[in-house]
Order: structure tokens, then sequence, then C-alpha cells
């Protein structure tokens, strides 16, 4: 595994003196105590760890969600905190499935340079990317057959549970600007965000491809569109005993078909599972397999997913434009050099090019 991108190039001693008189004006006498920044914190916003010292409330154990800062060549374009607060608080109200408790939204980009959430901290083990869960050596690879299949199935279910619960009218500011259905905004932001990675730099004849591709796998009835979270995987759950105990990163949620989540989540664990059997191991083939993932959610929701060889595709189409930018921004910042085909920073070029080709799936 090649070393971790710069994520940003801000001061974490700065944060804390600024979190602190930020928070002094809404608890007075209240201190920012134990400041951190985790080291598994996210490739686009960030992510501080701190505890509230007041004598009301007692110490109190919390997580700020910062926009990413602008100045470390933000992986998107835009960074809609009180979107995220918003979606956190609509699924908190409305579904059983566990989020953190949110506490403040600030909008001001004056305290900490950006706006900012604050929400309670929830105890629990993050499937890790950094190396990934799939990698011998973790906690997730080592369980047992029935304690992953057992977090797989709650993972699933708390994916059908938000699809289902959440009223439809209650997520339309989630709504994606554009003309047409659901499904065409969400493909016609992806490709505005492609044309955003690029602009002024090389394109990706490979991405390029698998949009080709798409348009021909396009799906005759997309369906009744959903609350998608979004960044739908393992990675972004705590669980405790194999069951998840808070849902977490919603910036990329959105209305969109159910089977955007489900794409996603099938695809990312492949992500991981093909980088893992790349570097010689056996990976995690039999867990979150795409049969099993669709068969069971067809039997919590009485509906079937359709058209999976273009959402998976889908999946790894957005994954890859991610990828691009991460990696352009790893040219930007002189960790890389930038190669003479594009395709190649992109890190599953492989899986992607076999998908665009037909051959993945076998």
């Amino acid at each position: 595994m090649a070393p971790r991108p710069r994520t940003t190039t801000r001061d974490p001693e700065d944060l804390a003196r600024r979190l602190t008189a930020w928070l002094d004006a809404r608890l007075p006498g209240a201190k920012a105590v134990g400041v951190t920044v985790p080291a598994s914190n996210g490739m686009s916003s960030e992510t501080l760890l701190f505890d509230i010292e007041h004598p009301e409330p007692p110490l109190r154990a919390c997580a700020l969600r910062l926009a990413a800062d602008p100045a470390a060549y933000t992986v998107f374009p835009v960074y809609d905190m009180a979107r995220q607060y918003r979606t956190l608080r609509l699924v908190a109200e409305r579904t059983d499935v566990p989020v953190p408790r949110v506490l403040w939204l600030e909008q001001d980009p004056g305290p900490l340079g950006a706006p900012f959430f604050v929400m309670e901290r929830v105890a629990g083990r993050v499937p890790p990317d950094v190396m990934p869960y799939t990698y011998e050596g973790n906690w997730l690879h080592a369980a047992s057959d029935a304690e992953r299949a057992r977090l797989e199935a709650a993972t699933i279910g708390l994916l059908a549970r938000l699809h289902d619960q959440v009223p439809l009218p209650e997520a339309e500011f989630l709504d994606l600007p554009g003309t047409g259905d659901a499904l065409r905004r969400h493909v016609a932001a992806q490709r505005a965000y492609y044309e955003w990675v690029v602009d002024g730099l090389a394109r990706s004849p490979l991405i390029e491809a698998a949009f080709d591709r798409l348009t021909e796998l396009w799906p005759r009835d997309p369906g009744t569109p959903v609350l998608n979270w979004g960044d739908a995987r393992i990675g972004n759950v705590l669980y405790e005993d194999f069951q998840p105990v808070a849902v977490l990163d919603w910036e990329m949620a959105a209305v969109a078909p159910r089977e955007v989540d489900l794409g996603w989540t099938v695809y990312l664990h492949r992500f991981f599972h093909d980088l893992t059997v790349a570097s010689g191991q056996r990976g995690l083939p039999e867990f979150l397999r795409r049969d099993r993932i669709e068969a069971r959610y067809a039997q919590l929701t009485g509906h079937t997913p359709q058209d999976m060889d273009f959402y998976t595709l889908y999946a790894a189409l957005r994954h890859a434009i991610v990828m691009l930018r991460v990696a352009y921004r790893q040219v930007y910042f002189g960790e890389v050099a930038a190669p003479a085909d594009p395709d190649t920073l992109i890190l599953h070029h492989g899986s992607l090019r076999a998908m665009v080709q037909g051959s993945y799936w076998g």
C-alpha cells in the first residue's frame, strides 16, 4: 500500500485553541480537552475528537465534522455541512437506524476556518481502510464466519430500514438539481463532478468509457427513489459485538434508486478484497457477496434489486472519479509524479475496465 495521502494543511493545536474559544461562547466555562485527529480521518471532510469539560453537563465525548480545508485540494467542490446535519436529524427522527446525536451546527467559517457540526461520540469499532479490513491481522478478518455473517446481515438490515422508513417528501432537500428522474440527475451530477476533477488536467479514457457503458446498460425502470446514505459501506459504521451502533459520513446522501446504495456496498467491499488478493492474501471472498446482499435485501424489503450490473459499474465509476481526484491531489502536493496514462492513477483501473468490458462478474 502507498503512503496515505495528505488530507489537511491545518494545525491541530491551533484548531484545539479555536474550538475551546467557540465552545466557551455556548457553554460558559467549558473547555475542549483531549482534542485529537483520528488516524482514520477521512479523505474528504475532517473529523476531530474531543471531550467537553464542564460542570453541566459532565464530561461528554464529542466528535466534530469539519468541512474540508480549501488549501488541501479538496476531494469535492462543495461541502454543505448544514445538509449533513439536517440529514442526520432526519434519520434520527424518522428511522431506527443508529446515528450519532447532533448537538450544534456552525455555518460561520470564522471560528475554525470552515463550517462544522458537533455530535456525540459513540463507542465502537470501525472496519479499517488502512490496512483494509480484508487483510490479515485486523479484528474483522480475525472474526469467525458466524460473527462476520451477523455483521453483514445487520448492515444490510440498516440499509433496508433507511430506505423504507424515511418518507420521501421529508428528504426532498436531498434532491439533486437537473432534469429527469432521480437516477438521471444522480448520474448527471457525477458527470459534472468528473468535469470539475479533470478541469485543466488529463482526462481519463477509462472513466469516459464507463460513462458510455452506463448508457448502454441504463435501467428501463429505475423505480421509486428513496433516501440513499450515499457512502454505504461498512467502513463508515461503528460496530459493537458485530452490530451497528452508529452510521457515519452522510456527505454523499441523496435521493436516488435503492440500488445506488446497494451497488456501492457491493463494490466497495470488492475494491478492498481485490486489493488484498493482488497483494497475495486470500481476503474475504465469502463476505458481503453480491448474491447474498441482493437476497437479504429482497427478503427484508420485498424489493428485488434490479439492474445490478449497471449499479455496480456505476459504483466503480463513482469511486474512480474520487480516486482520480485524490491522485491529482497527490500530484499537486508533490507526493507522486503525474504518469503518462491518467488511468493508472485509478487504483482499481483493472476491475473498472473489466466491468466496462462485461467480464468482471464472470
